[in-house]
């Protein structure tokens, strides 16, 4: 076999091709434990690489053809219709809420697309459409399973048909129509991922479920990419001296964004994230990223004189940025990473004049009509401006922080997610049970205040 090394990156000829699979080298030195889990990995599956400085190393090579299959072949388990089925019949559904749109999937029965007006004193004005209304067939049961690629990984789904939808009057009263793509992800809770208009009145949803995940050709693969392992023989660096040179430039050649102050590095109180992060389109908006986080296990009354105070901040985001949020304060956006630190881009910086301005032309409160007939605050947006300068446009980044009540089993949870509707221009959405105990406060210009 033939070995081409290029930084970090091996492409390997041999006499089977890879097809376009990803590789990751690590350089672990004389000593190696192989994972146990994932790709497998055999003692005789190797290649001597000589570098043109004589430096040798011993590459373990992964088992593309991985160890699922014997698993998948001897299967005999529940089909994924059956893994599926708790779903359908209990009757749930789930949401998914846009700067504008809000979608309903009700699991096996409807996909409905809102909007809600409701104006002071008024009756609810609803906008909706069904894009899905009944199952039209249920998928056969053939050996082929489809995938769909999701942020460069092909990633298999068990699709259902929902047809009969309201008519489409651009496709000569059609009705409308849409696939709801169920792909396995141990952490979710049926969350709806993406709903895209792939043709005119026609949709794909793709849903998130741990339910699949029993199924192994349907199991999460927590990783695309296959590790080789090289270990230096006796004589040779611990990494060949010329990658490490070619390294030390490439990080040289970085462009750092700006760095971040002491002051502004996250709070210590953040936890782990417990989601997945994708980009997907969704109407003419690009979704950045979409993340939930448990939050700080404090009671209501600490949390919420912390949030509001600025002092206790959101974190969001699980992909290559990550956003902080601190109330009346800012929103960043940032990446960390190892060897280079902590770099950080201001979307927005808090300024009360500033959004008292912006709430004169804009509504800074949106209001839910009670079945009683009152009224309580459904979600409130805050301006902040005077972010970093935008490359694209020359001017400040600016972003609208739309906070939300969303109802949940876990009082603690919160979710973020960013959208770009214009260069530079940013609409951060917060959605969490701690709004909903604050909302109500909200006075004309939408500025929260702890609960009396």
């Amino acid at each position: 076999s033939t070995v081409i090394l290029c930084s970090s990156t091996f492409s390997v000829f041999a006499s089977k091709a890879f097809d376009d699979i990803p590789f990751r080298v690590n350089w672990p030195g004389t000593e190696l434990s192989l994972p146990t889990t994932g790709v497998l990995y055999k003692e005789d599956n190797y290649i001597i690489m000589t570098t043109v400085d004589k430096e040798k190393y011993k590459c373990l090579l992964p088992l593309i053809a991985s160890g699922n299959e014997e698993e998948e072949k001897d299967y005999k388990g529940p089909t994924p219709g059956e893994l599926l089925e708790p779903l359908f019949k209990q009757s749930s559904c789930s949401y998914r809420i846009e700067s504008y749109w809000t979608y309903e999937v009700c699991h096996g029965k409807h996909i409905r697309q809102y909007h809600e007006e409701k104006e002071t004193g008024q009756k609810i004005n609803i906008q909706e459409y069904y894009l899905g209304n009944m199952i039209m067939k249920n998928p056969s049961s053939e050996p082929g399973i489809p995938t769909k690629n999701i942020e460069g990984q092909m990633t298999p789904y068990y699709p259902v048909e929902l047809g009969n939808g309201t008519p489409c009057s651009l496709r000569q009263n059609l009705p409308r129509s849409s696939t709801v793509m169920y792909i396995c992800h141990p952490e979710a809770k049926h969350e709806i991922l993406s709903v895209a208009e792939v043709t005119t009145c026609e949709y794909e949803v793709v849903i998130l479920t741990p339910l699949l995940c029993n199924h192994p050709k349907y199991r999460f693969r927590a990783s695309p990419v296959n590790d080789i392992f090289c270990q230096s023989l006796p004589g040779s660096p611990l990494k060949p001296h010329n990658l490490e040179q070619l390294e030390k430039q490439q990080e040289m050649l970085k462009m750092p964004f700006r760095r971040v102050k002491e002051e502004e590095m996250p709070s210590s109180k953040e936890e782990k994230f417990s989601s997945i992060h994708k980009p997907v389109a969704v109407g003419s908006h690009q979704l950045l990223t979409v993340g939930t986080t448990h939050i700080s296990k404090l009671t209501d009354e600490q949390l919420i004189k912390e949030f509001l105070s600025g002092s206790y901040c959101f974190h969001g985001g699980v992909g290559w940025w990550k956003y902080e949020f601190c109330y009346g304060k800012y929103v960043h956006q940032y990446h960390e990473d190892k060897e280079s630190g902590k770099t950080s881009v201001v979307v927005g910086t808090w300024s009360k004049e500033e959004h008292i301005e912006w709430s004169r032309k804009n509504a800074a409160r949106t209001f839910y009509l009670r079945e009683d007939g009152t009224q309580t605050v459904r979600m409130v947006s805050h301006f902040y401006g005077n972010g970093d300068v935008c490359d694209l446009t020359d001017k400040p980044r600016q972003v609208t922080v739309k906070l939300k009540c969303k109802e949940s089993d876990s009082p603690h949870a919160v979710t973020i997610y960013m959208l770009e509707p214009h260069s530079c221009q940013y609409i951060l959405g917060v959605e969490s049970p701690v709004i909903c105990k604050i909302l109500d406060t909200a006075d004309e210009y939408g500025l929260l205040s702890v609960p009396s």
